[in-house]
């Protein structure tokens, strides 16, 4: 049963204090300050309310509610039966080998992991590793790409730190196989928070592809809070994709933050299917000429369910291109935010923006708020922004249904075709096909 307490922050900053002194890393003076820098942060911001425009649309209550403790350290999770290196949930088709990084409760299991050869030089590794055998990258990156005093769940991370992913890729290497990071929420009986963090640095004429995947099992609630900062070097190519599939129960913020160098092309996609209220933000900064940022996603609520996509582009130098298309299912009482904002700084001359928000609403009491924002200072630039919300045509029902096709299996049809112009975002055809899946999985669960 959810704890209720009247000092949501102070419990939080009291959690700190117990667990502060056990934190991995503690003899490393640059870590402590980072931590205490993150803890100041939070305590300072604390949880938004409707009067902060960026959270104008998410109510925070419902998380304020539980009394999150951290995870226990245990040898294995709750339902240890039940996990199995081959039982794991992944994206990567049967088949198709990747390399596998594991986390149950926002800690490090390597006996579910399982990462091959990689080329020359490649780093992919856990947090706590690399804090080891990788303290100066960390040093050098960890904490400093896109802070803001905006963000407290970026800044509660931070706090937190103890474990999450590595990702290292020297210059002019590609690294063939997609890395997949699999975080499992595992439930107990006390509401459990967990604060992993991902940093990938792929340095100049590099590519590679982080697939994320984010589950939970059991019936308990509990607070997944994701950091990720990206940093890529000039010409470097990453592909970042999410599946979000957490219990009814769970929360789920994510903030990803990204310093884009000239000539490097980066390409986000989100899918959402889980969580009772999550958020997804995504901040990319494209620092050079000639950057290509391509931001996508779709996201399918039912029931209670609360969904919020908050993008942010900077066009911090001239000629780059940036592209958004989000689109979204939505069904019984469930809400969806779409905030996406593209900035033009002034000295960013023949910027192209593009971005599109469309949702498909399947209830009388499902709601869309959707805020697209331009925020121009150049005046040679190309930027359009669009927004739709409606319900599934009556007039294609009527064909579909008067070619024998059922009244269920034409309004899937319908929705599968309305969420295809996002999934083709995906670049990564077994990455594509396996979304694809997933959105034919919750078609189908939607009615069962």
């Amino acid at each position: 049963m959810a704890t209720e307490t009247t000092s949501p922050i102070q419990s939080y900053l009291d959690h700190y204090g117990r667990i502060a002194s056990g934190l991995p890393g503690g003899t490393l003076p640059w870590l402590a300050s980072l931590r205490e820098t993150g803890l100041a942060r939070f305590r300072k911001q604390g949880f938004p309310g409707a009067r902060v425009e960026a959270w104008r649309y998410t109510n925070l209550r419902p998380l304020e509610k539980f009394a999150f403790e951290p995870a226990p350290v245990r040898d294995g999770p709750a339902n240890a039966g039940k996990l199995a290196i081959d039982l794991l949930p992944t994206v990567m088709p049967a088949g198709q080998s990747s390399h596998r990084m594991v986390f149950v409760d926002g800690a490090f299991r390597s006996d579910l992991s399982s990462v091959g050869t990689l080329p020359a030089g490649v780093v992919v590794t856990s947090l706590g590793e690399a804090l080891a055998s990788q303290a100066g990258l960390l040093e050098k990156y960890l904490g400093n790409v896109g802070v803001t005093d905006s963000n407290p769940f970026q800044a509660l991370n931070t706090a937190f730190l103890a474990d999450g992913l590595v990702v290292h890729v020297p210059k002019g290497v590609a690294v063939a196989k997609p890395i997949e990071v699999v975080f499992v929420g595992s439930g107990y009986d006390k509401p459990t928070m967990h604060h992993p963090r991902i940093l990938i640095v792929a340095e100049a004429n590099t590519e590679a592809t982080l697939v994320e995947h984010h589950v939970g099992l059991g019936t308990g609630a509990y607070f997944s809070n994701l950091v990720t900062e990206i940093v890529t070097g000039e010409g470097a190519r990453l592909h970042h994709y999410k599946a979000q599939r957490e219990t009814p129960q769970a929360f789920h913020m994510a903030t990803v933050t990204a310093d884009l160098a000239k000539h490097s092309s980066y390409d986000n996609f989100v899918l959402t299917i889980g969580g009772r209220l999550s958020r997804n933000e995504i901040k990319p900064v494209l620092n050079g000429t000639g950057v290509e940022c391509r931001l996508s996603g779709a996201y399918m609520v039912n029931g209670q369910q609360h969904c919020d996509t908050t993008t942010i582009i900077d066009h911090a130098q001239p000629q780059c291109t940036s592209r958004e298309v989000y689109k979204g299912v939505i069904d019984g009482q469930a809400r969806a935010v779409f905030q996406g904002k593209i900035i033009v700084r002034p000295d960013a001359q023949k910027t192209d923006g593009y971005q599109l928000n469309r949702a498909l609403l399947l209830s009388d009491t499902a709601e869309i708020n959707s805020k697209p924002e331009l925020e121009i200072y150049a005046d040679d630039v190309k930027c359009s922004h669009g927004a739709t919300a409606g319900e599934l045509d009556d007039d294609q029902l009527f064909y579909l249904r008067a070619r024998g096709i059922d009244l269920e299996t034409a309004r899937n049809l319908l929705i599968s075709a309305f969420l295809a112009d996002a999934i083709e975002e995906v670049r990564i055809e077994t990455v594509r096909e396996s979304f694809q899946g997933i959105v034919a999985g919750w078609l189908k669960s939607q009615r069962a």
